[in-house]
């Protein structure tokens, strides 16, 4: 069983920048993949970032150019830089964890974009 807890999130102007992180109870470096994913009220859940064991890295096409993920294997933790926040990236975001068959969520931080 592997424990994710987010961190990070809080109440940001547009424009603005925060940086999440997800530290893992388990060896993130076994992980196939580690990904974010948010979610805003009404909407379905969607992918924002995923980086992978081998170090392949995707995002979502609204986050694209400017959010980064990166992570620390020592640390057991992964990161998601958020740079020139829009209204539209409030959401609760979370950081999901894959290995094999199995999914691993942790319980999601609060990102609130707004003047």
């Amino acid at each position: 069983q592997v424990q994710l807890v987010e961190s990070g999130g809080g109440l940001v102007q547009p424009g603005g920048s925060l940086r999440l992180s997800c530290e893992a109870s388990g060896r993130i470096v076994s992980m196939n993949q580690m990904a974010w994913y948010r979610q805003a009220p009404g909407k379905e859940r969607e992918l924002v970032a995923r980086i992978t064991s081998g170090g392949y890295i995707r995002f979502g096409d609204p986050v694209m150019g400017r959010f980064t993920i990166s992570r620390d294997n020592a640390k057991n933790t992964v990161y998601l830089q958020m740079n020139r926040l829009k209204p539209e990236d409030t959401a609760v975001y979370y950081c999901k964890a894959t290995k094999n068959e199995y999914e691993y969520w942790g319980q999601g931080t609060q990102v609130t974009v707004s003047s």
